[in-house]
């Protein structure tokens, strides 16, 4: 990839979509180039979703050429595609800071412009929020123009046929268009994705029937009117065998396509058609995702959202060692290998849950869902129903959309299903609607649920087999994203609902589970620095509470600090206080986690120093924490908890 000069690019003369307006269709093809190379060039340096927007280049310029944003309101289907639409949108001289903190978020963001017309993060949202838009718009008599832009991979989640089934039913004017490049982050799977490949071949049936008919007008004279009915039978044969019945016309939308995503002029020509019809009008349009990158195209999955990479090679700028994610992976095929009741479950995210291995391996008992939590937990209950073993590995703030479903269909009929809950805690870049910090507040809610947080890669293993092989019931174990460590201190076998201390102290007990007992420990010889002894606790289960431990230690030190990576409100220090109470334990606590409001993108450890997490400012709260508390007296501190 060439990297050019863009002082005197097309690029360079673009501030906001009126610009886009004043260019010919050269020009167009000419800066949907310079896009893509702008894109390659600066997401290589933040990471991000690079193969979602490389293939919404010439779809993003024609959206904008036809509607009149930011009167026009146009929403974003989980929004990761919506780099180009920043670029056009007077965006462009901050694309550097994407994904930074205080920079460019990767998704659309209201309080970031106002031609982001709706916060979306989540998949299969768009039309649902679009028709509510529509509406409104209808209620109070307002004039402008409402379009909704989803993936083939999100049409797979249910909501949005919820969403279809209202709208095609409804008068109101609405755009959607659906951007079909057969992926979501894996391809997709499934009888939607098996249908829309079907409407593909209409591009065929269209020129073929053409040409058809171009014979009959030639060679047929008007009198073989025998000859001509038996050959528009035939015609009306391929018809049917080509072209399958039209879902969405049946639904009630005035159908086009499909077309091709990359001719701008084709596009242009139809949006402008569909902005001037009558009620819901869905729009096809065939793209490739990942267009114009070599190495997108070839790995759309890998480039669906990547780090840092180098451009000449497609290789990650730093690629660390095994991931969480891979250490999973791994260790469920191992125990696949011994026990045929294990299967595994993903919902579209084979590659991101490190179960790629297990497919390959075992494809028999490999389910990909597609975009379908709900779906996905059930799914898994009816196995687990049926003497089987399922995994679910679902990213934490993914299995939020199937909250229902763990409660109702697998928690209140004590199933054993177990729920690998990746990417659990602070995610950093992708920002409010990506961080997993709600699991603990409602897994623990949860009847016959047990919970559980490794604090290092083998402990995850440890954790696995037992969940998987020795466990009955309902059971998750949340981890987080990226790598980690061992841990000396972590290698005694699990048994249940007990803990560890994993360092003795005497005027202070530090609980901390999963990835912030290595926070722990170093805050805790930080505080060793200073004369205050810290006795500190991995909990190894959020819920049940290891209660002779805390017992024992917080009898021992009258003080207690709990740390998570999840929110304070609910979390796992809420367990903890309500122990204390319970039990009348004359202790004083320090609950330290992510506060009750949206925790914005950014990098972790710069997140972490934002709320007062990392180890440094820990140590200065615990402190403050320990003065104001008083002396110990009898074993115990002052007050009440």
């Amino acid at each position: 990839m060439n990297r050019k000069n863009h002082a005197n690019s097309l690029l360079s003369t673009i501030t906001g979509p009126e610009d886009i307006k004043r260019l010919s269709i050269r020009e167009l093809i000419a800066l949907s180039g310079e896009i893509r190379e702008f894109l390659i060039n600066t997401v290589s340096n933040t990471g991000g979703h690079i193969a979602p927007n490389l293939g919404v280049v010439e779809l993003t310029l024609a959206l904008h050429r036809v509607y009149d944003t930011p009167r026009d309101k146009i929403i974003w289907d989980v929004g990761h595609q919506t780099y180009v639409h920043k670029i056009l949108t007077g965006r462009k001289d901050r694309f550097h800071t994407l994904r930074q903190m205080d920079g460019l978020s990767g998704f659309p963001k209201t309080e970031e412009s106002e031609y982001d017309a709706f916060n979306t993060g989540h998949s299969s949202t768009s039309i649902s929020a679009a028709l509510g838009m529509a509406r409104a718009r209808d209620l109070k008599g307002e004039n402008y123009h409402v379009a909704a832009v989803i993936g083939d991979g999100a049409l797979t989640g249910g909501m949005a046929f919820e969403a279809l089934n209202d709208a095609g039913n409804a008068r109101t004017n609405l755009l959607i268009v659906l951007n079909d490049n057969g992926m979501s982050i894996a391809p997709n799977v499934g009888g939607i994705s098996r249908y829309l490949s079907r409407l593909r071949m209409r591009p065929f049936y269209y020129k073929t029937r053409e040409s058809i008919q171009s014979l009959l007008d030639r060679k047929l004279p008007k009198s073989g009117k025998h000859v001509r009915r038996i050959l528009h039978r035939i015609k009306s044969t391929m018809k049917s065998f080509l072209m399958p019945s039209m879902f969405f016309e049946d639904l009630g939308f005035r159908y086009f396509g499909p077309i091709d995503g990359h001719n701008i002029r084709e596009m242009i020509r139809v949006l402008e058609h569909a902005r001037t019809m009558k009620g819901p009008v869905l729009v096809h349009v065939c793209t490739v995702k990942g267009k114009g990158y070599r190495y997108a195209e070839e790995k759309p999955n890998v480039f669906h959202g990547i780090a840092p990479f180098e451009i000449e090679t497609g290789e990650l700028k730093n690629n660390g060692g095994e991931s969480y994610s891979q250490v999973f992976g791994r260790k469920i095929c191992e125990l696949a290998k011994d026990d045929p009741d294990i299967v595994a479950i993903t919902a579209a995210m084979p590659d991101g849950t490190g179960l790629n291995p297990f497919r390959e391996s075992f494809s028999r008992r490999f389910y990909d869902v597609g975009i379908a939590e709900q779906h996905a937990v059930t799914f898994a209950a009816g196995l687990a129903k049926g003497g089987i073993k399922p995994v679910v590995a679902i990213y934490s703030t993914f299995l939020q959309r199937a909250y229902d479903q763990m409660l109702h269909d697998v928690a209140l009929q004590n199933l054993h299903v177990v729920f690998a809950i990746d990417r659990a805690g602070v995610v950093g870049d992708d920002g409010e609607t990506h961080q997993g910090i709600y699991d603990i507040a409602y897994i623990k809610t949860m009847p016959n649920f047990t919970l559980m947080a490794p604090a290092s890669p083998r402990e995850l293993e440890m954790m696995l087999a037992y969940a998987v092989s020795v466990h009955k019931g309902p059971i998750a174990i949340r981890y987080p994203r990226g790598t980690g460590s061992e841990i000396e201190a972590l290698k005694q076998p699990i048994t249940y609902g007990k803990g560890l201390v994993v360092r003795e102290g005497k005027d202070v007990t530090l609980v901390a589970p999963g990835n912030f007992l290595r926070m722990a420990l170093k805050t805790a010889a930080l505080l060793e620095e200073e004369g205050i002894s810290c006795e500190v606790i991995n909990p190894r289960f959020i819920k049940p509470l290891d209660k002779q431990l805390l017992r024992t230690s917080i009898g021992k030190t009258g003080r207690v600090v709990v740390m998570e990576d999840g929110i304070v409100s609910g979390g796992f220090g809420s367990s903890v206080l309500e122990f204390l109470n319970g039990e009348r334990i004359p202790a004083r606590s320090l609950l330290m986690g992510f506060p009750d409001e949206p925790i914005p993108h950014g990098d972790r450890n710069l997140l972490y120093r934002k709320y007062g997490l990392d180890p440094q400012a820990m140590r200065d709260r615990i402190r403050d924490f320990l003065k104001a508390s008083g002396k110990k007296e009898d074993g115990h501190a002052k007050g009440t908890p």
